[in-house]
């Protein structure tokens, strides 16, 4: 193992060991729903990192993949009671297939034009998620799914959940840097830089752009299953555009290109409407111009601004 693949995994290992002693001082079942959340949003930025922060592909509709799994594992197991676990891996497979179906026309555009499929994608599947109401309740959204469970016992509180989620999330991590640090991930890094440079050096530009795509997909459509089974209902204002923005200020915020990023933005992002209740209502708006501010002032995320300052004093000394 390389040196940067040793620090990695002692940094995840020592992560990991925080994360298990966390809950014996955090015993509000409040703050726990926040943690459980935040490893959500982990696993989906992380994903989106890939798409984002290596491959350079700008999503606006990563929020409807994420509601596309809960919604496959909510329907399914609630309307038609099939078991929660297999279930989860028919809608990422599903969810997969979507990814892919949508990728292979989308991702032949760029900048922009890019960036205004994805919304539109996400748009109509907020519409759909509205309209078809009879499988998916509508406005009012989709309740009765069950728990998961594990060894027979019922992921049925936080705590319980807290072990699933943040297991996952720090695999998620795992396999991210595995793909990362894989021919594929290079590949990805010189399509990031320059896609005819790429081209030129035998890269499949529009497959690996596809693949990457559908992998961030299955990402957040694993995260969307757990979500839904974790609340036992779902709505569809959960997924919409708003969510979406969400997700990717959380990229940028904590460093495009950077693992470490993605939870350390969706770490810092995700509880602080809770922080400030004030503000709670204007969720949408703060995010809006945290995203404004970060893309003008510090575009490469805080993580990214921190090993530049690390970068500097090592120069100077």
């Amino acid at each position: 193992m390389t040196r940067p693949g040793r620090t990695f995994a002692a940094v995840l290992a020592a992560l990991a060991l925080a994360l298990a002693l966390l809950p014996l001082l955090v015993r509000n079942p409040y703050y726990l729903n926040v943690l459980n959340v935040v490893a959500l949003n982990v696993l989906v930025v992380t994903g989106l990192n890939l798409l984002i922060g290596y491959a350079g592909q700008i999503s606006l509709g990563h929020a409807a993949f994420f509601g596309l799994g809960a919604y496959i594992s909510g329907i399914l197991t609630a309307t038609y009671g099939w078991p929660p676990w297999p279930t989860m891996l028919l809608a990422a497979c599903l969810v997969a297939l979507i990814a892919a179906m949508i990728g292979v026309p989308t991702l032949k555009l760029q900048g922009n034009y890019l960036v205004m499929a994805t919304l539109g994608f996400n748009l109509i599947v907020s519409v759909l998620l509205v309209q078809l109401d009879d499988f998916t309740g509508g406005p009012s959204g989709l309740s009765g799914i069950p728990p998961l469970t594990l060894f027979g016992a019922a992921l049925n509180n936080d705590l319980s959940f807290y072990w699933l989620a943040w297991g996952l999330a720090l695999l998620g991590l795992l396999l991210a840097r595995n793909l990362v640090h894989s021919r594929v991930g290079r590949g990805l890094r010189a399509l990031h830089e320059s896609p005819l440079a790429a081209a030129a050096s035998g890269v499949p530009i529009e497959a690996y752009k596809v693949k990457v795509f559908v992998v961030s997909a299955v990402y957040a459509s694993v995260a969307g299953s757990l979500y839904a089974h974790y609340y036992g209902i779902i709505t569809p204002k959960t997924f919409d555009i708003f969510k979406s923005v969400e997700l990717v200020t959380m990229c940028i915020v904590g460093g495009m290109g950077s693992l470490w990023g993605s939870l350390f933005g969706a770490s810092l992002l995700t509880p602080l409407p809770q922080l400030l209740e004030v503000v709670e209502e204007y969720k949408d708006i703060l995010f809006g111009g945290i995203l404004l501010v970060l893309l003008i002032f510090l575009p490469q995320g805080l993580v990214g601004w921190l090993e530049g300052r690390r970068s500097s004093s090592g120069r100077a000394f």
